[in-house]
């Protein structure tokens, strides 16, 4: 599984790129990805979830990429279901 997260907006405006990749992590991670992933019911999101849009707010594209399937989901950060909100604050406590 290979999951990219591309974040956009907020105070700064910096734009933030993070790619995990199963492969490259310890068989614990990588089970608790899939498990958040699972969790999230990711492949069934919409391609966009609607959001209020905020100032100072993120917004974030999310893809994933598992067994030859490949799903994006953009949503704001005021959008955001509990586990969406868990699986992306795994991924963005990740290093660089």
């Amino acid at each position: 599984m290979q999951i990219t997260v591309e974040r956009t907006g907020g105070f700064t405006g910096i734009p933030l790129t993070k790619t995990v990749d199963s492969a490259n992590l310890s068989h614990e991670e990588a089970t608790l990805l899939h498990q958040m992933t699972t969790a999230a019911n990711f492949f069934e999101l919409p391609s966009t979830i609607p959001s209020t849009p905020q100032p100072d707010r993120f917004q974030y594209q999310i893809t994933i990429e598992l067994d030859g399937k490949k799903h994006s989901v953009t949503v704001g950060e005021t959008a955001v279901s509990a586990n969406l909100k868990a699986l992306l604050n795994w991924l963005m406590a990740r290093p660089l």
